[in-house]
């Protein structure tokens, strides 16, 4: 090829991407200069790409009990998005089926409506792993996405030639083995043959209930309580991806690679690794699995790599040339505003049938003194904006931003370009968590904000 006619042969692109958006109120109504910055900042790069962990409808469909927040926004704040200058969103999540299959089949037609592109779920296996495409002028990127974090109902299923598939999100499954020492493991199995499970398990399998069960090691292995439990010198939690799940995601990856320039997949993952406690807090590491995941999706030629979930950051790795997010934490953060709860959500803290969701939440808060409104690791986020030229990642530049830790309800959760200290104090978080996995940040300052950069 002597000419080039397309700017997407040059292999130059930007790519932005944050965290959960968890959005319930408009945002166009803002003014204040560092929310319109960052507003400019997505809608400069090429594609702009965040998490909808939110579900658009009006209370069509039955909810589902999960004792969490049901997260509900009105379908015209997809707009909003679009607005800031998102262009797709990942939708597979643990909130996915909050309503049901109705309230998340109508949450992806809201999004088509809106013209707002979406992966990770649909009305079966197929359409929850297949991509969507955005056409960028500099090129065409696939977003793909999946959860490892969902319930048994809001996994999506495959169809027959004579039997439609199931509706849901691209679940990635994974494998726990709990590794324990012979005095536990001794117990345990005792446990199992004065309690009777010994026998139910050897009932169910004779019978075929448990034909996805793999043959177990006796002498080594026993199963209690669903939970699989090894004789080791040492106790470990050990997890381990479902080899069925990686092998049709990978089908649809490298369907993907001959439909568009760049690939990019998402995971939401709440599961986390055998790491320490790191300034109060013991879920940052993420699991082996996530891990083992993510380096693959790059071994099958993903540009990029983008995980959230736990709602604070993880660390970044920088594997063969492409960045690896493991949390980008929250990017909008509204999960106080929404609108209706059911009664059982007011029992849960002993409200009776006088109380209104404003009441329900600040008691779940404590009035701000408790869970994620106590915290500012849970409202100090960054987004990464991943630019690449002649096909090479050159720099990650992570713009740090700030959700109003500590502001009354109706102020927190939207987010803008933070400011010192919070800023130093996020790229710092950065800094200490990307360390194990050899990522180095610089803090440096840019258009008059301090940024994190990762060289390549």
């Amino acid at each position: 090829m002597t000419t080039t006619i397309y700017d997407a042969e040059r292999r130059d692109i930007s790519i932005a991407v944050g965290g959960d958006a968890m959005i319930t109120r408009r945002m166009r109504a803002f003014q204040e200069p560092r929310f319109l910055k960052l507003v400019d900042l997505l809608r400069a790069a090429d594609v702009s790409l965040v998490n909808l962990e939110m579900l658009f409808h009006d209370y069509e469909s039955t909810w589902q009990w999960s004792g969490n927040t049901y997260t509900r926004s009105d379908p015209r704040n997809l707009d909003e998005l679009k607005w800031m200058g998102i262009n797709a969103v990942t939708t597979a999540n643990n909130h996915s089926f909050d309503f049901s299959e109705g309230g998340f089949l109508t949450t992806l037609e809201h999004c088509r409506e809106a013209d707002l592109l979406h992966a990770g779920g649909g009305r079966n296996l197929d359409e929850a792993r297949s991509p969507a495409y955005v056409d960028s002028a500099r090129g065409r990127v696939a977003v793909m996405s999946a959860t490892s974090t969902f319930s048994d109902t809001s996994r999506a299923g495959p169809g027959r030639p004579d039997f439609a598939g199931r509706p849901g999100v691209n679940a990635l499954r994974h494998d726990i083995a709990h590794h324990v020492q012979q005095d536990v493991f001794d117990a345990l199995r005792k446990a199992n043959l004065e309690l009777g499970y010994e026998e139910e398990h050897a009932f169910m399998e004779h019978f075929g209930f448990r034909g996805d069960s793999k043959e177990t090691d006796v002498d080594n292995e026993v199963e209690f309580l669903d939970h699989k439990f090894i004789l080791d010198e040492t106790f470990a939690v050990r997890t381990a991806l479902n080899e069925d799940d990686r092998l049709g995601i990978g089908n649809w990856i490298r369907g993907a690679q001959t439909q568009s320039d760049w690939q990019v997949y998402g995971v939401h993952c709440h599961e986390s690794g055998p790491d320490g406690d790191f300034h109060g807090h013991s879920r940052l590491s993420p699991p082996h699995f996530l891990v083992d995941f993510a380096r693959w999706t790059i071994d099958q030629g993903c540009a990029a790599f983008v995980g959230h979930g736990p709602h604070f950051l993880r660390g970044i790795e920088i594997y063969k040339n492409r960045p690896i997010f493991y949390s980008l934490g929250n990017f909008i953060f509204q999960n106080e505003s929404v609108l209706w709860l059911p009664h059982e959500s007011y029992r849960r803290f002993g409200l009776d049938f006088n109380s209104t969701p404003g009441d329900y939440l600040d008691t779940r808060s404590g009035s701000g003194t408790r869970a994620f409104a106590a915290d500012p690791v849970f409202w100090q986020s960054v987004v990464a904006v991943c630019n690449y030229a002649g096909g090479d990642l050159k720099e990650v530049i992570l713009h740090p931003i700030d959700m109003g830790f500590g502001r009354p309800i109706p102020q927190r959760g939207r987010p803008v370009l933070a400011e010192e200290p919070i800023a130093r104090e996020t790229l710092r978080w950065l800094q200490d968590v990307s360390r194990p996995f050899g990522t180095e940040i610089s803090i440096e300052e840019k258009d008059g904000d301090l940024v994190g950069v990762i060289r390549v």
